[in-house]
């Protein structure tokens, strides 16, 4: 089956006719995530992310989210230790909430807990936090769990009109980063924008204004110092090519980014 929301392979609604009983065993392992270069960050980790990744932006039609870039290649997280860790301080929402996620009724008006049934963590053998009580009733754990996520629909919401935002104010501009590897292969990752200073710097005063008041300006130039973080993935790459079998040691490490 095709994954969903890029990382659940089986979510389905969570509920007492099927899920009592069942268990949920927390997990070190991230493997889940290891196919997707890229997720979307929203707009209060920020602070947090710069430190340690690239944000830029991802557009569908009209909607822009931003993301943090995991890798060049296309299926490939390097942002993953070879036994499927986190390599980073910072793991973003949209990783911590696996396996459960909110879906959204066909109006939009209403959310539904679902819950990753692929996740290995998912077991029937009292392993973990149970999801309902003897009673039939959801557990604290999940009332914690639909807390976390009830927090993080309303930081989504708000970074939906981060990106309306400045979607509506032109600052957007294609990017491209390109990486030659000590084997001499040339990789180009593209498919995101990134706000461009020229179009900053010629924005009114009164709208700028705006954007201090609403704490976006500050949000841009986090977006825009994160962008050095891309020789981060570009060492991580070089690194993850030396330990595999075979490689070669070459000085040719070159990254271009616009």
């Amino acid at each position: 089956m095709a994954k969903q929301l890029l990382i659940y392979e089986t979510a389905v609604p969570v509920s007492a006719a099927r899920h009592r009983g069942v268990s949920l065993e927390a997990s070190g392992s991230y493997a889940f995530s290891a196919g997707i270069n890229a997720v979307p960050l929203m707009a209060i980790e920020f602070p947090r992310a710069v430190a340690e990744y690239a944000i830029v932006f991802s557009a569908e039609s009209e909607e822009v989210m931003p993301v943090v870039v995991l890798g060049i290649r296309n299926e490939q997280n390097l942002y993953l230790s070879s036994d499927a860790r986190w390599k980073a301080d910072y793991i973003p929402g949209f990783i911590r909430r696996y396996p459960f996620v909110f879906s959204s009724s066909a109006d939009g008006q209403s959310l539904t807990l679902c819950i990753d049934e692929s996740h290995p963590g998912v077991n029937r053998e009292g392993r973990g936090n149970a999801l309902f009580g003897d009673d039939g009733k959801p557990t604290p754990y999940v009332d914690q769990v639909l807390d976390f996520l009830k927090d993080y629909q309303a930081h989504f919401e708000r970074t939906r009109a981060f990106g309306r935002r400045i979607h509506e104010l032109g600052l957007l501009e294609p990017m491209q980063a390109n990486v030659t590897t000590p084997q001499g292969e040339k990789l180009t990752l593209g498919g995101f924008l990134v706000v461009s200073r020229d179009k900053l710097r010629e924005l009114a005063g009164e709208t700028l204004q705006q954007l201090v008041k609403t704490d976006e300006l500050e949000l841009l130039y986090l977006h825009l110092a994160s962008m050095r973080n891309f020789n981060e993935v570009k060492d991580r790459l070089i690194d993850s090519i030396a330990d595999t079998p075979g490689a070669t040691e070459s000085q040719d490490r070159q990254l271009d980014g616009t």
